[in-house]
């Protein structure tokens, strides 16, 4: 089992697969590498390493105050070290975008390019919302069946959806113990995204453009509740050279097997 230790002695767990272009996947705040069984098998030619952060998935549990942006993307870099990766590529979905930017504003001499999955410097409060309501929290359903019968109407700017996927994004990210479901990653998760919210926040367009002269590729869900549609146009402009696409009937976050995800990788794995 792959795991590599912190300069500050937490465990963590990741997965490291193929040969060619690097490209460090990053996943969304409560989730895990887990997150890209859908994209790997049709990414050719690159060596996808899958972190699953601090509390979450298979890695050790740590002091809820370093669940943080800063302290995750210290913790990419070390894993990039560990392997012995001067560069490599982000794919950040979510939060794992939100890193990406930060590395790009402090080491971006370790980033080759980013992609950036349905996330932005403007953050929506109705998806942020959504996310401190579940955060940490058990699943109210009983069993799996019941989870897995819930989940299109839980992601509910979803559609399209074959049952099959429902049923395995369920048992990926909840587990059966007694009594119920469980989640998959430590519950502080939500205590430390709660103290965040009650600081300043800062303006992350300077982040954003700490991404000029890396290739990006933008993808967004056509009905995020997290990533607006005028965020979205304003990060295009911005960033005009970027692959840039909205997947259909896709809200937050594009599970980026979709036909237009996986053409916009591809030319921006390209550029590298």
């Amino acid at each position: 089992m792959p795991r590599f230790t912190t300069s500050d002695g937490i465990s963590l767990f990741f997965t490291d697969e193929g040969e060619g272009l690097p490209i460090l996947c990053l996943s969304g705040l409560s989730r895990n590498g887990k997150d890209f069984d859908y994209v790997a098998p049709l990414l050719d030619g690159v060596r996808l390493i899958r972190l699953d952060y601090r509390g979450r998935g298979q890695s050790d549990w740590a002091p809820h105050e370093t669940y943080s942006i800063p302290v995750e993307g210290r913790d990419a870099v070390e894993l990039l070290d560990h392997l012995g990766i001067e560069k490599a590529a982000v794919l950040g979905s979510s939060r794992g975008g939100l890193i990406a930017m930060g590395l790009a504003a402090t080491v971006k001499d370790r980033l080759l390019g980013v992609a950036l999955n349905d996330i932005g410097p403007e953050i929506a409060d109705k998806g942020l919302d959504v996310i401190k309501d579940y955060l940490g929290r058990r699943p109210v359903w009983k069993t799996m069946e019941a989870a897995i019968a819930a989940r299109p109407k839980v992601m509910a700017g979803f559609a399209n959806v074959p049952a099959e996927r429902w049923k395995r994004e369920a048992e990926t990210h909840y587990r059966e113990v007694e009594g119920g479901l469980d989640i998959t990653y430590d519950p502080k998760l939500r205590d430390a995204v709660l103290a965040d919210g009650a600081q300043v926040v800062p303006d992350l367009w300077p982040f954003f453009d700490a991404l000029g002269g890396l290739p990006l590729c933008l993808i967004r869900g056509a009905n995020s509740d997290l990533l607006s549609a005028a965020c979205f146009d304003k990060m295009v402009a911005r960033r005009p050279d970027a692959q840039a696409v909205q997947v259909a009937d896709r809200g937050h976050i594009p599970f980026l097997d979709e036909p237009e995800a996986v053409e916009a990788l591809r030319n921006w794995i390209a550029m590298m």
